[in-house]
């Protein structure tokens, strides 16, 4: 597979930059070229379309959602300690797309929307995999979600470490983890 265009990269990123900060009414595609440093005929070579330009990045989400579920499944520490230590926003590609993601789902775009729940859906069924319990499985996805929240709120709650005590957030996760194992008693 040969590597797309240069150009088409640099549209991609600054239109998830823009949905990320400015949210989609902003992201015209006059403004989506002009962060890129693209002329708008540059644009509608890649792009013919704003709903193109909406469909590539999906694309790209699940892209970079595909390899982010073959670290979770390589994880030393398993599934679910990584999504939830890996739910800190760190600005990387993954996280401005996947913000970008959210915020083109909010306003009803179809192929964002498909996107999310794909990878959603991914990471629920490695992580239930591995603790064998739906409840469980949910609840840890719940903690990912709430921390990737928490550190992308903005001023005083930034903090450096993002996800307070993750050390013993993930010992919570294990013994969420080993309750799921425990069987029930008095059938």
């Amino acid at each position: 597979m040969s590597r797309p265009p240069a150009a088409r990269e640099k549209l991609l990123d600054a239109y998830a930059e823009m949905l990320r900060t400015d949210g989609e009414r902003a992201a015209t595609l006059e403004a989506v070229a002009a962060r890129a440093g693209v002329s708008k005929g540059g644009l509608l070579y890649h792009f013919k379309s704003k709903e193109a330009l909406a469909e590539a990045l999906s694309e790209r989400m699940l892209e970079l959602g595909r390899a982010d579920l073959e670290k979770m499944g390589a994880a030393k520490d398993g599934p679910s300690a990584y999504y939830v230590r890996t739910s800190v926003n760190d600005k990387s590609t993954f996280d401005i797309t996947y913000a970008a993601m959210i915020r083109l789902s909010q306003s009803s775009v179809e192929p964002a929307r498909r996107a999310l729940q794909t990878i959603h859906g991914w990471w629920l069924e490695m992580i239930l995999d591995e603790v064998g319990e739906p409840s469980v499985a949910e609840t840890i996805m719940l903690i990912g979600d709430g921390l990737y929240s928490y550190s992308a709120l903005p001023g005083d709650l930034e903090r450096p470490e993002a996800g307070g005590d993750m050390a013993g957030i993930l010992r919570q996760v294990e013994i969420l983890k080993q309750s799921s194992q425990v069987a029930p008693a008095g059938n």
